[in-house]
């Protein structure tokens, strides 16, 4: 076998060679044949293996895989422009196509910071998010994420955009009702607002469900209202971090769908491209639009392989496949199906503290203690016992932090693709329920409840 010169993300851990995938399900060059209970990093989501993408990936190398975005437009990258148009809420309609979800979040940055200073507010340049988030890995989405774990190597480098808490109802409601927690979060923002002062912030940047910072924090109907309530009232856009949840993951094409609010700009990515081809978009209003339209005519932003051709072609063709098989009401009724099965075995076991879930995005957060929620200490590595465990089960699920102050927690995510079938959803929960019984045995063996 070669030395290996590939940069894996622990370095001196033997990966096993995945050789193709079908439907749900991955293969190894040993025969095994894993469930992706996690859609990779949530992203799969219309399976692996799909012809129909392979075909339209086929048919547009055949035409031309590359042209760069200054000199030319093709039309299949205005086609998917416009196909995003239609299934985007309100007025979001102009699309910026990046390569990632984090060159997404930080396009949607830029965009915010310029649309002010075309208004004449150039001092509006300050991003207000929240603890608990995270909306990627480049210095700028690092900056506005909450995610303690990824922004520690690189803090000093960091804008201190983190400010607000997210909606945590599980630990945070235990004395209040939910609309007095929403009150609470949506004065915390204004308090910040007028701490930072109005005048100096450009916009509020949150996942709808927040993701691997938190396992599936679904806020309540009303929370994101009362948000938008409070930004309009200082004049702050709202963004829209659906890098993760977009594309029919939770049962809407697009989260913000369950709320009823609009964003002023929203960032999506991974099920865009399904895993079949890096793309991402940033998605922005008319009116943001028409203030750049009508002043410098030029998002200040660039990527060699936006609106790349081969990447358009794939995109629109996942997105076709998505309308075609009616994912988004299959992850809807699927998900519902497989939270009930999820909070079964939660009445069964020793350290599911909480079951949240919306669609086929699924939350699961252990407690050493189901009566006081008090977390397990990181020294415990409870997460990667129990990822590790399902793994020698050939099940692939997704870490995600919880807990109180967002170090000491542990929570995993199951977001298998929305194709996945109610027997193959039986046959994910079993091979959970069996590497979670044996954690546990070997949790309570050590006495470390």
């Amino acid at each position: 076998m070669l030395k290996t010169y590939l940069i894996k993300p622990i370095l001196d851990q033997n990966y096993p060679f995945i050789t193709h995938g079908k439907g749900i399900y991955l293969y190894d060059d040993q025969g095994n044949e894993y469930i992706d209970g996690s859609s990779g990093a949530v992203t799969a989501n219309i399976g692996h293996g799909v012809q129909d993408i392979i075909e339209a990936m086929q048919v547009q190398a055949q035409k031309v895989s590359f042209v760069y975005r200054s000199q030319f437009s093709t039309h299949i990258a205005e086609k998917l422009a416009n196909k995003i148009s239609q299934i985007s809420p309100g007025d979001l309609n102009w699309s910026f196509f990046v390569n990632s979800g984090s060159e997404a979040t930080e396009t949607a940055m830029k965009i915010a910071i310029q649309y002010w200073q075309e208004e004449g507010r150039p001092k509006k340049n300050k991003i207000m998010s929240r603890w608990m988030s995270y909306h990627g890995i480049t210095i700028g989405a690092l900056s506005m994420s909450g995610h303690i774990g990824r922004r520690e190597r690189f803090e000093s480098l960091l804008e201190k955009y983190p400010s607000i808490s997210a909606p945590y109802y599980y630990r945070e409601c235990k004395d209040k009702t939910v609309e007095q927690c929403d009150d609470f979060y949506a004065a915390e923002l204004e308090k910040e607002i007028l701490r930072i002062g109005a005048e100096n912030v450009a916009a509020f940047i949150a996942e709808p469900i927040v993701g691997a910072a938190g396992g599936v924090l679904i806020p309540s109907k009303k929370y994101f209202k009362k948000l938008k309530t409070v930004c309009e009232m200082y004049d702050i856009l709202l963004i829209a971090d659906e890098v993760m949840t977009g594309m029919g993951r939770t049962g809407k094409m697009f989260a913000m769908e369950h709320f009823d609010v609009v964003p002023d700009i929203m960032a999506t990515g991974k099920g865009m491209g399904a895993g079949y081809t890096p793309i991402a978009a940033t998605v922005v209003s008319d009116q943001i639009m028409n203030s750049i339209l009508n002043g410098s005519k030029l998002i200040m932003s660039g990527h060699t392989y936006s609106a790349n051709p081969q990447s358009a072609a794939t995109a629109l063709a996942v997105i076709d496949y998505i309308e075609k098989h009616d994912l988004v009401e299959k992850s809807a009724q699927n998900g519902k199906y497989l939270i009930g099965k999820m909070n079964e075995l939660a009445g069964r076991s020793r350290i599911i503290g909480d079951v949240r879930g919306e669609g086929l995005f699924v939350g699961i957060e252990f407690v050493a203690n189901k009566d006081t929620k008090s977390p397990f200490l990181k020294k415990y590595n409870v997460i990667n016992r129990i990822i590790d465990e399902c793994f020698s089960n050939l099940l692939l699920i997704y870490p995600a932090n919880a807990g109180v102050d967002g170090i000491n927690g542990d929570a995993i995510i199951i977001a298998p693709p929305l194709t996945i079938t109610k027997q193959e959803i039986d046959e994910l929960v079993d091979r959970f329920s069996k590497s979670l019984e044996k954690v546990e045995n070997s949790l309570l063996k050590e006495h470390i409840r």
